[in-house]
C-alpha cells in the first residue's frame, strides 16, 4: 500500500504533467485559433459549391479535396495575418482582446511568418495542384483581404464594400477550380455572395459599434450614430439581393426549387432588414445577423440540390 508521502509526490508529478501538456498543447490551439476555423469552414463550403456548381460531367472527388485543402491552408494563413495585421486594435476591443496576439500569448513574429508560410502553401497548393486560375483568384482574395479590406477600416466607411470582395470570391475558387474557366455563372455567384456580404457585416458593425469604434475603426454604425443610412444601406442591399439570387433559375443553372427558396428566403431576409430599418436596436441588428447565416446556407444548399 502507497504511503501518504508517495501519494503526494505521485500527484505532484501527475500535476507537473498537466502543466507540461497544457504549456505544449497552448500554443498549437493559439496558432489554430489564428486561423479562424469556423470562418474557414465556411469559406471552404461555399468554394466546394461553387466547385460542384461547375463541374460538367461527373465530381472529380479528388480534386474536390485538393481544392478543400489548397483553400483552406490560403484562407486560413491569410486570416492569421490580418490578426497579425491588427493585433494592436484587437487588444483594444472586449470581442477580441482574447485573441492569441491581443492577448500577447504569441509572439508577433512567429504568428506573421506562420501566416505566410500556410498563406503561400495553400495558393502553390492550388496553383500546381487544382489549377493556375484557381490560384490566381485566391490569391485576388488574399491581396484584397489584406492590402485592401484591412488598412481601410480605420480609414473610410466604405471599407465594407471594399471587404464584400475577397469574402464574394470562394465559390468562384470552386467553379475555376472544376471548369478552369470564368463565365456569366460564377459572376452571378460572385454578385449573390457581394451583396449577402454587406447586410451581414453592417449588422455585426451594428452590434458591436461601441467596440469597433474604441479600437478606431470607421465602419457606417460608428460615423452613422442614429442608424438612417445604415438601415437603408442593409435595406437596399437585401433588395438587391432577392432580385440577384433569382438570376440562377433565369440563366439555367438551377430549376424552379430554388427559384421558390431563394424568392422566399430572400423576402424572409428583407423582412428582418426592414424590422432593423424601423427600430434600429442591438436586438434587431443580432436577429438579422442570424437570418444571415441561415439565408446563406439555404442559398448554397438548394443551389447544389437543384442544379440543372
Amino acid at each position: 500500500m502507497a504511503t501518504p508521502q508517495e501519494f503526494t509526490v505521485a500527484e505532484r508529478d501527475h500535476n507537473s504533467e498537466s502543466e507540461s501538456d497544457t504549456t505544449t498543447s497552448r500554443p498549437i490551439a493559439d496558432f489554430l485559433a489564428l486561423t479562424k476555423p469556423r470562418l474557414v469552414l465556411m469559406l471552404v463550403l461555399t468554394t466546394c459549391i461553387g466547385f460542384y456548381l461547375g463541374t460538367v460531367d461527373d465530381l472529380d472527388w479528388l480534386l474536390l479535396l485538393h481544392t478543400w485543402i489548397g483553400t483552406g491552408l490560403a484562407a486560413g494563413g491569410t486570416l492569421a495575418l490580418n490578426q497579425f495585421m491588427e493585433r494592436e486594435r484587437d487588444a483594444l476591443m472586449r470581442r477580441t482582446m482574447k485573441r492569441p496576439l491581443a492577448a500577447g500569448r504569441l509572439d508577433p513574429g512567429q504568428a506573421l511568418w506562420f501566416g505566410v508560410l500556410v498563406t503561400v502553401g495553400g495558393l502553390l497548393y492550388l496553383t500546381l495542384i487544382v489549377n493556375v486560375l484557381s490560384g490566381v483568384v485566391t490569391a485576388v482574395t488574399t491581396l484584397t483581404y489584406l492590402f485592401l479590406y484591412t488598412p481601410l477600416k480605420h480609414r473610410t466607411s466604405l471599407s465594407t464594400m471594399a471587404g464584400a470582395i475577397p469574402g464574394a470570391l470562394p465559390p468562384v475558387t470552386g467553379w475555376v477550380a472544376a471548369r478552369g474557366d470564368i463565365g456569366l455563372e460564377p459572376a452571378v455567384l460572385f454578385l449573390i455572395m457581394f451583396l449577402w456580404q454587406l447586410p451581414h457585416s453592417l449588422a455585426l458593425a451594428w452590434m458591436f459599434r461601441e467596440d469597433y469604434a474604441r479600437a478606431g475603426f470607421q465602419l457606417l454604425p460608428i460615423i452613422d450614430p442614429q442608424g438612417e443610412i445604415t438601415s437603408l444601406q442593409i435595406l437596399l442591399n437585401c433588395l438587391a439581393l432577392l432580385v440577384v439570387s433569382l438570376v440562377p433559375s433565369v440563366i439555367g443553372m438551377t430549376g424552379e426549387v430554388y427559384f421558390v427558396v431563394a424568392l422566399i428566403a430572400g423576402l424572409v431576409f428583407l423582412g428582418y432588414a426592414l424590422q432593423l430599418a424601423r427600430t434600429r436596436s442591438t436586438r434587431a441588428a443580432r436577429n438579422l445577423f442570424l437570418v444571415s447565416l441561415v439565408y446563406l446556407l439555404a442559398e448554397f444548399v438548394t443551389l447544389a440540390l437543384d442544379k440543372t
